[in-house]
């Protein structure tokens, strides 16, 4: 069975770095594919332009999405997924550092799967990565993770 793939759309350099580093360290059985944007997220998704090759860019299992990001933010591809039902299957938590419950609400209402605040505290990211893992690849049965 091929490794799944965790899509993290995630702008910064560093959370991305931190995230990539900690699913390492634990063993993960995911490979983590880092995209900058929410343009690149869609056409990773699609499997369109220098994402192609599904041999070199796996389609994602599972997609985690920062909201505050250029060309187009976390929220503009929760409506583009919306609008594309071949795409409904993949889950989607958001992955943001906005405790707004404004955001909140409209991540949940865009399709969202879940909503994490970005973990600040290292211990606390370990944490959110190891359950991260352990649930999706233990315990979900749908979204082609198991």
């Amino acid at each position: 069975m091929p490794t799944p793939v965790i899509l993290l759309a995630e702008d910064s350099d560093l959370d991305a770095l931190l995230f990539a580093q900690v699913n390492e360290r634990g063993g993960s059985p995911f490979q983590v594919v880092r995209v900058p944007d929410g343009v690149e997220a869609v056409d990773y998704l699609r499997g369109a332009g220098q994402y192609a090759d599904r041999t070199k860019f796996p389609a994602a299992n599972l997609l985690l999405l920062d909201l505050n990001m250029p060309r187009a933010d976390g929220f503009a591809v929760l409506r583009w997924r919306q609008d594309h039902p071949t795409f409904l299957h993949i889950p989607v938590i958001v992955y943001s550092s906005s405790y707004l419950p404004a955001d909140v609400e409209r991540a949940y209402a865009l399709g969202a799967s879940s909503y994490v605040v970005k973990p600040t505290d290292p211990v606390r990211l370990d944490r959110f990565v190891r359950s991260l893992q352990t649930f999706w690849s233990e315990f979900n049965v749908t979204g082609g993770l198991e």
